[in-house]
């Protein structure tokens, strides 16, 4: 990997945590840590090192080795990776019903979208975003790479750079992701889509791409994501939802800041596209006549 990707506001915790500087003993100590992060995310050294056996300034010590500055940092890197780590059946356990029923579950779930919003918005890098858009006109391709259910976000995402006359594909199955990924280059322009621990297709053709020069942006939602650590500019959406499932809203408003800046990158360009598309759009045999 040539350099770090470009990060929000937000001082994220380096994701590349070294625990083989750690002792074979201390090693066993931390891992019950590390492989069930939820379980322990909240607690204070002290009250870490009691469920442990050790002291609080021997767990200090220990996250200290594996490259944390401090306590803190060790706490955001749980939180994170308790994040990408997350199922479906953990945040369905997670909105038990309060004394509102079924439609305090609704307003929770209204309340986490607009939390997920508010975290984007505080957190997002409005003029590299303006400068990644400018990037999408001058790319010889734009690779877009997803999988599962984010696949939905890459048609979505394609569609709309398609009528920008863009040089778009986009690839969700792995056949095609490592077919477009072996033949990038420094030309193109890549966008990864993938969220939580990762989707094994799209962070393969990612490294790839990325490993023949291709210009990569990254849409995930936690720093420790394999995604963010294979991009050159990496935008962090929360899919965090009180359901079983996960919430697109915060993925959806970054893709839609970016066709905005890219759709006005150009504006006279765009313009004219929409000019040529204007009567089909008003009176075309695909719409529905009254």
């Amino acid at each position: 990997m040539t350099g770090s990707p470009r990060r929000s506001r937000r001082t994220p915790v380096s994701p590349q945590i070294d625990v083989g500087r750690l002792s074979r003993k201390r090693r066993e100590t931390i891992r019950p840590v590390l492989e069930n992060p939820q379980d322990f995310v909240l607690l204070s050294a002290r009250s870490l090192g009691q469920r442990l056996g050790i002291d609080a300034a021997t767990v200090v010590r220990i996250t200290q080795t594996m490259g944390f500055a401090a306590y803190r940092d060790f706490q955001r890197y749980l939180h994170d990776l308790s994040v990408a780590r997350a199922t479906s059946l953990d945040a369905m356990k997670a909105s038990l019903p309060r004394h509102g029923g079924i439609v305090s579950l609704i307003r929770d779930s209204l309340d986490r979208d607009l939390a997920n919003l508010s975290s984007l918005r505080n957190s997002i890098d409005l003029k590299a975003m303006a400068a990644v858009s400018a990037r999408l006109y001058k790319s010889s391709r734009i690779l877009i790479f997803a999988g599962d259910l984010a696949a939905t976000l890459a048609a979505y995402l394609e569609h709309h750079l398609t009528i920008l006359s863009l040089p778009v594909l986009s690839a969700t199955s792995w056949g095609r992701i490592m077919h477009l990924s072996r033949s990038a280059t420094k030309k193109d322009l890549v966008i990864a889509i993938s969220f939580r621990k990762g989707l094994r297709q799209t962070v393969e053709g990612l490294q790839q791409a990325h490993s023949k020069g291709a210009y990569c942006v990254g849409v995930t939602d936690t720093y420790v994501s394999p995604i963010a650590q294979f991009c050159d500019e990496v935008y962090i959406a929360s899919i965090e939802a009180p359901p079983f499932g996960a919430s697109y809203t915060a993925p959806m408003a970054v893709i839609n800041a970016l066709l905005v800046a890219c759709a006005n990158q150009r504006r006279s360009r765009t313009l004219s596209l929409l000019r040529a598309a204007d009567r089909e759009e008003r009176h075309g045999l695909r719409w529905y006549q009254t």
